[in-house]
Parts: C-alpha cells; sequence; structure tokens
C-alpha cells in the first residue's frame, strides 16, 4: 500500500460511495502516507452504514483524507480532520473547498493527543496512524479518558497486521478484519 512515488508526485484517492462516488482526488506523496484502501473503506463503510447520516466524525491522523471525506460523501453531517503534516492537513482543506464541504469539514494541524485533550464528543471516530509508530495505546486511552467516543459511537482501528497493539479491555470489537498486510476492527466502549 505504501507509495513508490518519487519526490513531488502526486497519489490519487477515489471517492468510492455517496454523493460524491467516482470524484478523483489527488495528494501530494508524504513518507508513510498509506491511504486506507478502497477494500478495506467499502468493507468499513458497509459496517457503518446504518450509524453515518448525520454522524459527527473524528478523522485522527488524517493523511489523504480518505476516511473523513468518505464519511462525508456517504451522509455524515461533520468531520475534523486531525495530522501533524501541515501539507496533508492544506491538501485536506482544498478537496473539502473543491468539494464545496467546508461547513462540514474542519482541518486542525497538531498532533492527535493535543487535540483530544479538548475534543468534544464524536459518534465515529477513524483512527489510523501510522503502522510502526506505536501510537494506537496512547490515542485509545485519550479518547477513553477524554470521553470523545459518544456512548453509542463507533471507533475504527487501522494497523499493520504485524503490529497490532493489544486492545484495552474497555473496548469491545464489534468487528474484526484482515486484509494484506492490514488489521482493521471496528470498535464500541464496553458497557
Amino acid at each position: 500500500m505504501r507509495s513508490q512515488l518519487s519526490r513531488g508526485q502526486n497519489q490519487t484517492l477515489r471517492i468510492i460511495g455517496g454523493q460524491w462516488r467516482g470524484r478523483k482526488l489527488s495528494f501530494p506523496e508524504a513518507n508513510g502516507l498509506r491511504p486506507t484502501s478502497d477494500r478495506v473503506r467499502e468493507t468499513l463503510f458497509n459496517w457503518l452504514a446504518p450509524r453515518l447520516a448525520g454522524a459527527r466524525c473524528l478523522d485522527l491522523f488524517a493523511g489523504s483524507g480518505a476516511l473523513g471525506i468518505e464519511a462525508l460523501s456517504r451522509g455524515a453531517a461533520h468531520c475534523d480532520f486531525i495530522d501533524a503534516e501541515p501539507r496533508a492537513i492544506q491538501t485536506i482543506n482544498a478537496h473539502l473547498n473543491t468539494l464545496s464541504a467546508l461547513d462540514r469539514g474542519h482541518c486542525h494541524s497538531g498532533s492527535a493527543l493535543s487535540f483530544l485533550a479538548t475534543a468534544g464528543k464524536y459518534d465515529i471516530i477513524f483512527v489510523d496512524p501510522p503502522f510502526a509508530a506505536g501510537l494506537a495505546p496512547g490515542v485509545l486511552n485519550a479518547i477513553l479518558a477524554g470521553h470523545c467516543l459518544a456512548a453509542d459511537g463507533r471507533l475504527y482501528l487501522e494497523q499493520g497486521r504485524d503490529n497490532s497493539d493489544p486492545l484495552d479491555p474497555r473496548f469491545e470489537v464489534l468487528r474484526d478484519k484482515f486484509a494484506g498486510d492490514v488489521h482493521f476492527r471496528l470498535l464500541c466502549v464496553a458497557e
């Protein structure tokens, strides 16, 4: 899934469902950026379909913005995009402008942990950190500590097949799947 492009080239993201279905958006190459594949996104959004209309979403480690833009295309009311790479945030903001969705999506440059310290509640949270960075446990703990996930909310976690971290027992796994070198799960807070 990692790009083999030479420096300065762009990668392309295709929106696979909803009002912007089929639209292609380009984004600059960045070290370690690997957008969620079409196949994984299709499965994920099938899982989330009953929950998307009017949802408030958070796309942590947004990168290309694939997850949050797909959610908006499929009827989410709002999505906050967080990424530490300013160039990624500028590109996502440009895409929201192109899609006439600046009123539904807001971009924030900075760390996921800093954002979560003051975040509100979200119906759907996408967590797709760089696989080898080991960031998932700290981010999941911050989501729980900050009560960032709505009572009946869903959290999507994407990790590498070979470096999936054990889950905090306060999360319940609703769906669990592998695709190539990706391990992806849909979680909720255990009752």
